[in-house]
Order: structure tokens, then C-alpha cells, then sequence
């Protein structure tokens, strides 16, 4: 059963309804029964909100937007046109089990974005971090996890069970690869696909995706200190020379100073964690 709520004057309000008094929601849009919308949330015409959807304090809904499934958006966050978060994994394995899609504050998810709920098999749930900005045509795949402050460019795809650390940016009809990890503050090109983890700072381009340096420009923008970024690119330099493998040259920067540099930590300690999957290396 559906229930329309009205806007203005005309708002209809139902006690324990889920619905705070302060929300502004257009006749026009659809709210199933068992939403929760929260104070100051803005809901437009022919926006549609499932039953098991959470909305935080000042969310907008544009219209012709869609949030189902068990999905929380966090406060401030602002879904524009024809977007759909929270429908089903594209996953063969999904079995119609319960998972939840958890999406952080003050997050812009643009024209066309796909995020989907995870799967039992995968952690049962996606999650988006704080500040992040979802270019029209993105897509967040299941079991995914994207850290904050994160920009996925036009149509750029984030395959099943990645990890999309901090500050990371991902350029428009790039593809990451189910279960890859991109390390904080990288930078991947347009039209790459990735399928390798790729180390923290790291910068990536071409179509098989190459490691071609360290994303200098993204720390100097952050306001990163210019003798800890030097370090670092003598630490990138040490990698990408050494006649060991990448991940063996990694390793032996912790036995040296200059693993006394926040950054250079980052990679080693990325690198250590390992996931299963290769890093990426210089071409």
C-alpha cells in the first residue's frame, strides 16, 4: 500500500508515521508506508521512496529519483533525476536475501547513478562514506565500499566488493574491477580499466590501466606539506627501479627512514594488507 503526502498547507500528517512534521514533499511524489523521512528532508515530484528506505536530516530527492530497498542516506545528501539507489545487486548469486545500502552525509549522487544493496555472500552491505561526489551514469556495485571525499566521473563503474579509499578520483568511463582496492588519494584516468589494486597516491591511466607515478597535483591540492610529497616520490622511485618485485620493494621501505613519512606508511601499510589480487605495477 502506497500513501501520498502532500507539501504546504495540504501536507497530510499521520502520527508515528516515520515522517517528521518538518519535511517538504510534493503531492506528486510516492512514499511507501514504513519510510522514515527525517526533519527538514525535501521530497520532489514524482521522486519514489521505498518502505525500508532511512532518510537523514535535509535530504532532497529531485524529481523522477528513486531510493528503495533497506537504504539509509545520510544527512544533507542530494539525489538528482533518474537516479535509482538501493535496487538489488546485478549479481547471479543474489538470492533475494536482505542487504543494505549505506550512504553517508552531504554526498551528490547526479543524473542516472546506480547503487546497489550488497549480497550475503559479500557482507550484505555497500557503503558510502562523507562528501563524495557521483557524476551522472555512475554506478556503485554491491559490497562495494567507498571511503569519503571520493569522485566518480561520468559514467565511471565500480565493480562488486571494491574498496575505494579516501580522496580518491576515478575519471569518467573508467571501470574498477570486482574486488579491487584503490589506495587513498589516487587518481584514475578516463577510459581505464583497472584490475589490479592500486597503491595510495598512485596515478593510473591508459586502457589496460597503467601505474605512471604518484598523483601529485591531488596532494599538493590537499595542502600536503612539499618535503613529505617529495619523500614520497623518492619512495616511488625507489619501487618502480628496485630489481625486486613491486611488492618486495614495498616491503623494504619499512626498514628505511623514509618510512617515517605518513605517506610512504600508507603504501607500505596498504601493500601489506594485501586482498588477494596483484598490484598494480609500472608499464
Amino acid at each position: 500500500m502506497l500513501t501520498l503526502w502532500r507539501c504546504g498547507k495540504d501536507r497530510v500528517t499521520v502520527p508515528d508515521s516515520g515522517v517528521d512534521a518538518t519535511a517538504v514533499i510534493h503531492s506528486a511524489a510516492v512514499i511507501a508506508d514504513g519510510a522514515r523521512i527525517g526533519p527538514g528532508c525535501r521530497i520532489d515530484a514524482y521522486a519514489i521512496v521505498g518502505g525500508d528506505v532511512t532518510l537523514g536530516p535535509d535530504v532532497h530527492l529531485k524529481s523522477h529519483s528513486i531510493v528503495t530497498g533497506l537504504t539509509n542516506l545520510g544527512a544533507g545528501t542530494e539525489v538528482f533525476p533518474f537516479a535509482c539507489i538501493g535496487e538489488i545487486p546485478q549479481d547471479l548469486k543474489y538470492q533475494g536475501e536482505l542487504s543494505q545500502l549505506i550512504v553517508g552525509e552531504r554526498n551528490r549522487i547526479r543524473e542516472g547513478v546506480t547503487m546497489n544493496t550488497g549480497t550475503a555472500h559479500g557482507g550484505g552491505v555497500t557503503r558510502v562514506g562523507d562528501d563524495c561526489l557521483f557524476m551522472t551514469g555512475a554506478h556503485v556495485g554491491h559490497d562495494a565500499s567507498i571511503g569519503n571525499n571520493v569522485i566518480l566521473a561520468n559514467d565511471a563503474a565500480i565493480g562488486g566488493h571494491c574498496r575505494i579509499d579516501d580522496h580518491v578520483i576515478i575519471g569518467g568511463l573508467a571501470g574498477i574491477h570486482q574486488h579491487v582496492r584503490v589506495g587513498k588519494g589516487a587518481i584514475i584516468g578516463a577510459l581505464t580499466m583497472v584490475r589490479r589494486d592500486v597503491i595510495p597516491y598512485g596515478f593510473v591511466q591508459g586502457a589496460a590501466g597503467r601505474l605512471e607515478g604518484i598523483n601529485i597535483v591531488g596532494l599538493r591540492r590537499r595542502g600536503i606539506d612539499h618535503d613529505r610529497i617529495a619523500e614520497l616520490k623518492k619512495a616511488y622511485d625507489h619501487m618502480v627501479t628496485s630489481d625486486s618485485p613491486l611488492s618486495e620493494s614495498i616491503d623494504n621501505l619499512g626498514t628505511q627512514a623514509l618510512a617515517g613519512n605518513s605517506l610512504v606508511r600508507d603504501v607500505i601499510d596498504f601493500a601489506q594488507a594485501g586482498s588477494g589480487r596483484n598490484l598494480l605495477i609500472p608499464q
